[in-house]
């Protein structure tokens, strides 16, 4: 309610804005319009009122009416205020996601926010929102690989029948090199993690020679026997088949899931697979390493131990990996497989039915 000299305040009311007031988790622009309104009621001026909050004139006869307008709630809300700029038109958005899908930047290969906004005569950041609205990312890419192989479906079926459905008395082991891991040593020492302030490593590095880690992974257990080996020829594939033969059980059947490396096909390979019947070898589609499970772990090893390792000799490397494997071994996990060979066929035909319509 208003009176002469400024408004009158319900007990209630006079209540509400003092708790603002005194409340520290009070937002401050609360707490600034509660005192306006307060001084007000105790019958300030408003050269007192503009001394005491610090705001203008302007602001403390606005925030006085409207409380005498609305109440509270009106000190809560903020006043709706028009754009300074009209919106954009239909056919300007139009004409942004067309030239995005179907055009390309002069000498260049894709649009960045800027070169667009040149163009259309816009600015960077209308640009963005119309990209934002209508979930355009020009600047990222995503990368796939579909395979021709032609036993594609059968790989598939193969593979993947012996993650979801095992055979009886058998290990399936996913095998594959993980070949030309680099000793990297850092030209300069880096500085360690602070508070505000990241790990910091130097771009460039020392050579310092490199070695191939062979590795198979138990399916069912995530346990992983793995070696490192200087090459990854037709003989150490045979010698990993070795330590694989040591270090499982002799009752069972062995079926390893490899990739279409020539090295897993040379003639010495099969002769030796001739006469060591439990070994069965089941190949993964070209272009499907995706299906060998032993490449997740492969992800897990080069982000944790590799990648941003310091190594000044291919001895340091191996020590590291293999203090991984142990490691991993202690507690091992196994990767759930989930998704049936239909679903994986239908996908991939899904998506050469779209390149098929693209192109």
């Amino acid at each position: 309610m208003s009176t002469e000299s400024g408004i009158r305040l319900s007990p209630e009311d006079r209540a509400t804005l003092e708790g603002w007031v005194a409340d520290r988790n009070s937002p401050q622009k609360w707490v600034w319009r509660a005192r306006i309104v307060l001084m007000w009621a105790d019958g300030d001026g408003v050269t007192a009122i503009v001394r005491a909050t610090g705001k203008t004139k302007r602001t403390a006869y606005r925030w006085r009416d409207r409380y005498v307008a609305c109440g509270i709630e009106g000190l809560k809300r903020d006043a709706s205020r028009p754009s300074r700029k009209p919106p954009l038109s239909a056919e300007v958005i139009k004409r942004v996601v067309d030239m995005t899908l179907h055009q390309k930047p002069p000498a260049s290969t894709h649009w960045s926010v800027r070169k667009l906004a040149k163009v259309v005569g816009l600015s960077p950041s209308s640009v963005q929102r119309i990209w934002a609205a209508h979930g355009l990312k020009p600047h990222l890419i995503k990368k796939f690989k579909l395979s021709n192989d032609k036993a594609f479906v059968e790989k598939v079926q193969d593979v993947v029948g012996l993650y979801l459905n095992p055979p009886d008395k058998a290990l399936v082991l996913c095998v594959d090199e993980k070949s030309q891991i680099q000793a990297l040593d850092r030209t300069q020492p880096g500085l360690p993690i602070k508070k505000g302030r990241a790990g910091t490593m130097t771009h460039d590095y020392k050579r310092n020679g490199t070695t191939t880690l062979f590795a198979a992974l138990d399916v069912a257990t995530g346990k992983v026997i793995g070696e490192c080996m200087p090459r990854h020829r037709h003989q150490e594939f045979l010698r990993f088949l070795r330590t694989i033969d040591r270090n499982t059980p002799k009752h069972f059947a062995l079926d390893l899931v490899v990739d279409n490396y020539a090295t897993h096909k040379h003639p010495k390979v099969k002769a030796w697979l001739a006469r060591h019947k439990r070994f069965r070898l089941h190949f993964t589609p070209t272009s499907g390493s995706w299906l060998n499970q032993v490449e997740r772990f492969f992800g897990l090893i080069t982000d944790d131990a590799i990648r941003r390792g310091v190594f000044r000799s291919v001895t340091d490397l191996t020590i590291a990996i293999e203090a991984y494997l142990e490691h991993h071994n202690a507690d091992p996990k196994p990767f759930i497989w989930a998704a049936k060979a239909a679903d994986i066929l239908e996908k991939v035909a899904r998506g050469r039915r779209v390149l098929e319509s693209q192109h």
